[in-house]
């Protein structure tokens, strides 16, 4: 099974207003094992970035001026997708943002079914208990400390250690898959016994102690456990 954890930034919070895409970040997934691709992308939004969102982003109309259109990656974006699940925290949002732009060009949008939002998944799970990426990321020991500002790919990054946490842990079937390294290794070394001692180690107690002890055990009488056990020895 494919899937793309995925992030996306704006400039704004509702397309209707004219606010738009700056930037798509996506980790892929294999049966929930990361695979190493990646895609992430800035976008030229045709419009100037305000200040609560350059506060909150850190990317400025002269960088963002530089890149390109939605038109001009829209296709490779859509061939990265391909019918991939999408994992994206608050899905509403970003399919919302995906898919404004997406007609815009006169483009199909993407059906809301492909998207699995872990926002309603934390909230399912964690009744009440705050459900925010950072929050989840302090519930799950996971390290957002470079999170200093919001970018879609680190956030894509951090999302997708959240959703496998989620979802268990690890992927479902990994005891199934074959032996890992430390369970082969377990197995290699499974006929191996310790050798003794070429020397054996001084002993630790004092004489103090070992006069010590054997006057308690005298002391115990004959039919004490431990005085029966060591006349057998």
């Amino acid at each position: 099974m494919r899937e793309l954890v995925m992030d996306t930034e704006t400039t704004g919070l509702d397309p209707q207003e004219g606010h738009r895409i700056v930037e798509i970040g996506a980790v892929e997934l294999i049966n929930h094992m990361p695979t190493g691709r990646t895609y992430h992308q800035y976008i030229n939004p045709e419009r100037s970035m305000p200040v609560e969102a350059f506060e909150v982003h850190g990317l400025g109309d002269e960088f963002l001026a530089g890149q390109p259109v939605f038109a001009q990656i829209v296709a490779e974006f859509l061939e990265f997708v391909g019918d991939a699940r999408l994992v994206i925290h608050n899905a509403a949002f970003d399919m919302r943002f995906i898919n404004a732009e997406l007609r815009w060009l006169g483009r199909d949008p993407l059906p809301d079914r492909q998207a699995v939002d872990t926002l309603d998944m934390a909230r399912r799970r964690y009744p009440g208990a705050p459900a925010s990426l950072d929050a989840l990321c302090r519930r799950f020991g996971i390290d957002n400390s470079a999170r200093e500002k919001h970018g879609a790919l680190l956030d894509s990054e951090i999302l997708a250690e959240v959703y496998l946490e989620l979802i268990g842990g690890r992927q479902p079937d990994f005891a199934l898959s074959g032996p890992s390294q430390h369970q082969s290794r377990a197995a290699e070394n499974a006929g191996w016994r310790p050798k003794p001692r070429p020397k054996p180690l001084p002993p630790r107690l004092t004489a103090a102690e070992r006069d010590a002890h054997a006057a308690f055990v005298a002391n115990l009488g004959e039919n004490a456990l431990w005085t029966r056990y060591l006349s057998k020895h």
